[in-house]
């Protein structure tokens, strides 16, 4: 017999705990017409001084756990899954926003399509009451989750959600707070977990909200980042670099379009301009080396082989490799261009002249010095990585993998 274990996170809900914990068994029957014959039902009271606990605790069906003190909405639901006996697990918002009634349905896109993951999303239903600041910022993350992960998702924090136990293992650790949705559905993303949407309704909620849009908006986004940056450094800080060296290139091409129409002598605009194409491209390649430094760690970490995607599939594969060759010439390039700068200087020209070449032979000379610098650290952290699969193959374990097949 399959079993739904639904949770249900409390704090002062008393004005509605009773029509939802209703509604929740009421979905018995939708639920038994697709296979799930269980449905064990947790509220969990996170603290609440009015009288929740005390309401849940006389309807029928339901099982009430106490936090003796509010220890948040993410914390709620951890407890009740810990003692939670479904083989699958569900929550739900004690606000009355979220439709129990669709629960058959996610439970039966979950195990007809064999996903780990089903969210009832609020984004793609016509009927749909979220507020409108709550869905502007809901489409923030879910792009940056969009443009950080290997999946497109339209929902990143709803709170109707419906997984199979199992999936648990690979989506802790979860934050205790309102975060916990957002980072949840990060984690799956990067833990390569099925993860399906169906639009369900979404109602305005009963009482007042918890979520501050600023302070929640703020925790939500560092989360996010953070979460990201636990599985591919190399996709969030390659795109900081990317930036960087972007903006460093157009300065640099303005300042070499203002040598070539003859102005020698900058103003305070040209300095700034000569300043932030330095500092812009040296930061630029520092930032992109470092999070693919990053991704090796990451891989040493999960013993998996490092993944360099910056948008979902490979970009240049294997360019960290040719790093050592590319420091070597950019440092070449950009001594020579110095000592050349430094010749005419010496021979005469007076600095207006020479300002230009100085600077790029700097920009090159501190650019390929940052590129060997990563190279050697990174064949070093490759060698570790790929010490346990060269082990097992000198000793003959018929499981081990080829150290070429996981370098790639």
């Amino acid at each position: 017999m399959t079993t739904l274990s639904i949770v249900i996170p409390a704090l002062d809900e008393a004005g509605g705990i009773a029509d939802i914990a209703g509604r929740v068994l009421g979905a018995r029957a939708g639920l038994a017409a697709i296979g799930v014959e269980g449905l064990e039902l947790i509220v969990v009271d996170d603290g609440s001084t009015d009288g929740t606990a005390e309401i849940a605790e006389a309807i029928a069906g339901v099982t009430v756990l106490r936090h003796p003190r509010n220890a948040g909405y993410g914390a709620a639901i951890k407890t009740g899954f810990r003692s939670a006996r479904g083989e699958l697990l569900a929550f739900l918002d004690a606000d009355g926003t979220y439709p129990p009634e669709a629960f058959p349905e996610l439970c039966q896109a979950l195990l007809s399509s064999g996903a780990d993951l089903v969210v009832g999303t609020r984004m793609g239903h016509p009927e749909s009451g979220m507020p409108l600041t709550r869905r502007l910022g809901n489409r923030l993350f879910v792009q940056l989750i969009n443009l950080l992960g290997r999946q497109r998702i339209s929902d990143s924090a709803s709170g109707q959600r419906v997984l199979r136990r199992e999936a648990l293992a690979k989506l802790y650790p979860l934050p205790d707070g309102l975060n916990f949705t957002p980072v949840m559905t990060t984690r799956a993303l990067h833990e390569q977990l099925t993860m399906m949407e169906v639009p369900i309704r979404y109602e305005e909620r009963v009482g007042d909200s918890k979520l501050s849009p600023l302070q929640d908006g703020r925790r939500f986004l560092s989360t996010i980042i953070w979460t990201a940056l636990a599985y591919n450094p190399a996709r969030v800080l390659g795109l900081v670099g990317l930036a960087l060296l972007g903006l460093g290139g157009l300065l640099g091409l303005g300042l070499v379009a203002t040598r070539a129409a003859g102005v020698t002598r900058l103003g305070p605009w040209g300095v700034a301009g000569a300043v932030g194409t330095l500092v812009s491209g040296v930061a630029g390649v520092s930032i992109l080396n470092l999070g693919i430094t990053f991704n090796y760690l990451v891989g040493l970490f999960h013993r998996e082989p490092v993944e360099q995607g910056l948008f979902g599939r490979p970009v240049l594969p294997g360019l960290d490799r040719h790093f050592g060759l590319l420091g070597l010439t950019a440092m070449a390039l950009g001594l020579a261009t110095t000592a050349t700068a430094l010749l005419l200087g010496f021979g005469g020209w007076d600095l207006p002249r020479i300002w230009l070449w100085l600077l790029g032979g700097a920009l090159f000379t501190l650019v390929g010095l940052q590129l060997g610098i990563s190279w050697l650290l990174m064949r070093v952290l490759e060698e570790l990585s790929l010490r346990e699969a060269k082990t097992a193959l000198d000793l003959g374990d018929p499981a081990a993998t080829s150290p070429v097949e996981m370098a790639g």
